[in-house]
């Protein structure tokens, strides 16, 4: 599933390709016919990412639409420029003007939100770090009073939202923090030391398009875990000695996702 700063690049791409332009908007699939048809012809305002979720605003005078999307784990957006082809396959939902488009397939969720929805989605969300609105002393609270372990509550969308598990296990290797130490546990300036660090991993996230996060220092020595992404520290590397200290690094389930990390710098 991709993770937060996946969804802020998508929206900023979006809102260069299409704000301020008439767009069509229609469903191939057909799946969102009646979403596509509420929104077509109306101006591409602007395009939003909480977490990991996608708001579309469309508007036509004092008349605003939104769409909300979640791409869940199979979902993506293809581009395309004109001279624009026929869909090709299950398109959930098409936007386009003369010289460019989006296809959008495979979302989890792709509908017509109203205001009190985007309300919803927001307040069950915990603060994102890629916005500049986001409050970490929310997340400090959730996290504060939890006995779940850190590891647990860095992915949990309530908690923070945008984190996924390259995000959590890096971020934490970084902090030399045990994965397994309650959230209860942890102390203030530690929480605020890992929140400024995943702000700054993740601007560079949506700067770069991947997730870097090993140091210039450490950027050496055994490759990354598949060809086309950076070196990470811990994730995807388990049993393969750790870049600091050579322990193999460990790796785990914890609420039914993979966890990694280092047992002797993780503590």
């Amino acid at each position: 599933m991709p993770e937060g700063h996946t969804l802020h690049r998508l929206a900023r791409r979006q809102q260069r390709v299409f704000g301020g332009q008439r767009v069509r908007v229609s469903s191939p699939q057909g799946r969102f016919a009646d979403g596509a048809a509420a929104v077509d012809g109306m101006t591409f305002h602007a395009a939003e990412a909480w977490g990991k979720h996608l708001v579309h605003r469309y508007r036509d005078g004092d008349t605003e639409r939104m769409v909300h999307i979640h791409l869940g784990l199979y979902g993506a957006f293809t581009e395309l420029t004109a001279p624009i082809p026929e869909p090709i396959g299950q398109v959930r939902m098409r936007i386009a003007t003369e010289e460019a488009a989006a296809d959008l397939r495979g979302p989890t969720a792709c509908e017509i939100y109203g205001p009190a929805d985007l309300e919803a989605l927001i307040a069950r969300l915990g603060p994102d770090p890629l916005r500049r609105d986001a409050d970490p002393d929310r997340a400090w609270a959730s996290i504060a009073r939890s006995a779940r372990p850190i590891g647990a509550l860095l992915m949990d969308q309530k908690a923070v939202a945008g984190v996924g598990n390259v995000y959590r296990a890096e971020i934490l290797f970084r902090a030399g923090i045990d994965p397994m130490r309650a959230g209860r546990r942890m102390a203030r300036e530690e929480f605020d030391a890992l929140w400024q660090d995943l702000v700054g991993l993740m601007k560079v996230g949506v700067r770069r398009g991947r997730i870097h996060v090993v140091r210039p220092e450490d950027d050496h020595g055994a490759p990354a875990y598949a060809p086309d992404r950076p070196r990470t520290y811990v994730y995807r590397r388990a049993g393969e000695p750790c870049r600091i200290c050579g322990t193999p690094v460990m790796m785990t389930e914890l609420e039914a996702r993979k966890l990694y990390w280092c047992p002797v710098c993780q503590t």
